[in-house]
């Protein structure tokens, strides 16, 4: 089994729990999800397995969208439902100053990692410190959120679709909008939307895997390995030159088409079989030429 899973991970449960229960229904060693979802969060949730593994990098990196209810008005330690209410205030912000201080944070954004995250610090997680009593500096990160889009204001209660980078919070924005308009706030609910390319329009129950697997073709439910490199140009390579992409050597790109110094492609033997990554280069006469980023066979 090769390729990557379109996961619909219910809430209550851990991202390693998911792919813990999957090796076990699928009867497989190498399996990694491709990005933590909090346990109180669904959606969306890319599970890699064989050789698709060496792809959860990749897919680490891109954007996510999510859905979230904001609750004004009521903060916690872990800026989520499941924390400990931690203060109280009046909502005395209008439906447009609502609306304006949100829309205040599209773009680049200085956002401070929460204790309760899996974020490392001198080797420790965060949630591992937070749970012991333990707060330290954290150091602001520079994510981004691409849009936000609005869908309901009703009394303190937000709900809102929004695009961001890698590494975001969302509960964390929902705590520093809480903040901005000066009554506090935290997180109701998340399900992730969308990670990359993958949608929750098309993403499978744990019931729905395992009824697959029980019938003995789990394989026809994996999303092939190259579908995460969808934005990249490819190429297909001859027999010889393959054989020598393959060892490692370089094939000159000129006869294959025009590519920029740096720029990844996906690689396919002629009879449209998946390679690798490649990326291009520039060998020692100067010519760009095809190396080897990341090998899938």
């Amino acid at each position: 089994m090769n390729g990557i899973l379109n996961v619909l991970k219910p809430p209550g449960m851990t991202s390693f729990d998911v792919v813990a229960y999957l090796r076990g229904i699928l009867k497989i060693k190498k399996i990694g999800h491709t990005g933590t979802l909090d346990p109180g969060a669904a959606g969306v949730l890319p599970v890699c397995t064989g050789k698709a593994t060496k792809a959860i990098e990749y897919l680490s990196d891109k954007d996510k969208v999510y859905r979230a209810e904001l609750l004004l008005g009521v903060s916690t330690d872990t800026q989520d439902s499941y924390g400990e209410v931690i203060r109280e205030q009046e909502v005395k912000a209008s439906v447009e100053d609502i609306e304006k201080v949100i829309k205040s944070f599209e773009g680049d954004y200085s956002q401070l990692p929460p204790m309760y995250s899996a974020v490392k610090m001198n080797g420790k997680k965060l949630y591992e410190l937070a749970r012991s009593g333990i707060e330290v500096e954290r150091t602001p990160r520079k994510v981004k959120i691409h849009f936000i889009n609005i869908l309901s204001i009703r009394g303190n209660r937000v709900v809102f679709d929004v695009g961001c980078s890698k590494g975001t919070y969302i509960r964390t924005l929902c705590s520093d909008v809480g903040d901005k308009l000066g009554c506090g706030g935290h997180m109701g609910f998340l399900v992730r939307l969308k990670s990359g390319s993958f949608d929750i329009k098309n993403a499978l129950t744990l019931e729905e895997i395992k009824e697959t697997a029980e019938k003995g073709n789990p394989e026809e439910i994996l999303t092939s390995i190259d579908k995460v490199f969808s934005d990249y140009d490819k190429i297909y390579l001859n027999e010889k030159d393959k054989k020598r992409f393959l060892n490692g050597g370089f094939v000159t790109l000129g006869k294959y088409g025009k590519f920029a110094l740096t720029q990844k492609v996906r690689v396919y033997d002629k009879d449209g079989a998946f390679l690798a990554l490649g990326e291009a280069v520039l060998n020692k006469s100067e010519e760009l030429s095809l190396k080897i980023d990341k090998l899938f066979v």
